[in-house]
C-alpha cells in the first residue's frame, strides 16, 4: 500500500473494478486486489432510477455478502448500505426520471469499504455516464 490511506486506497479499488468491460477483466483484477487483501465484489445493474434505488442497495449488499466482502452482522450491511446510498445520491440529479444501467462495485481493505456505481443513464442510446462513489470506515 505505500503509505496511501488506507479510503483512497479502497476507493482506487473499486472505482477500477466498476469501470472494468469484461467478466474476464473483472476477474482478474479481483485476483489481482485478492493478493493485496482487498476483499472484491462486483454486480450489473439496470433499471428506472427512482423505482430502483433499493433495489440497488440491495444488490450491494448481497453481492459484499456471496463475495465474503462483508459477514451478516448488521454493521456491516449498514456500512454497505450507507456507502451505497451516498453513491446513488450523486447521481440522483441526472438519473431522476431516466433508466439507469451499469455495475455497482463493492471494495473492503481492513476497515475501509467502498462503493462505485457506474452507470449510463437516459434511454435508448441518449445516455449519459455517471460514477458515484461512498466510504464508510467500520
Amino acid at each position: 500500500m505505500s503509505g496511501i490511506p488506507e479510503s483512497k486506497f479502497t476507493s482506487s479499488a473499486v472505482i477500477k473494478l466498476a469501470l472494468t468491460d469484461s467478466r474476464e477483466e473483472e476477474a482478474a483484477l479481483k485476483a489481482e486486489f485478492a493478493s493485496q487483501n482487498i476483499r472484491c465484489a462486483a454486480v450489473d445493474f439496470g433499471g428506472e432510477f427512482i423505482s430502483s434505488v433499493s433495489k440497488i442497495i440491495e444488490k450491494a449488499i448481497v453481492a459484499s455478502q456471496k463475495s465474503g466482502v462483508i459477514s451478516d452482522a448488521h454493521n456491516e450491511e449498514g456500512a454497505v448500505a450507507g456507502a451505497a446510498r451516498e453513491a446513488v445520491s450523486q447521481i440522483s440529479q441526472k438519473a431522476i426520471g431516466l433508466n439507469v444501467g451499469g455495475k455497482i462495485a463493492v471494495a473492503r481493505y481492513g476497515n475501509h469499504l467502498s462503493v462505485c456505481l457506474y452507470f449510463g443513464i437516459g434511454m435508448l442510446n441518449l445516455n449519459e455516464i455517471a460514477i458515484g462513489l461512498g466510504h464508510r470506515a467500520i
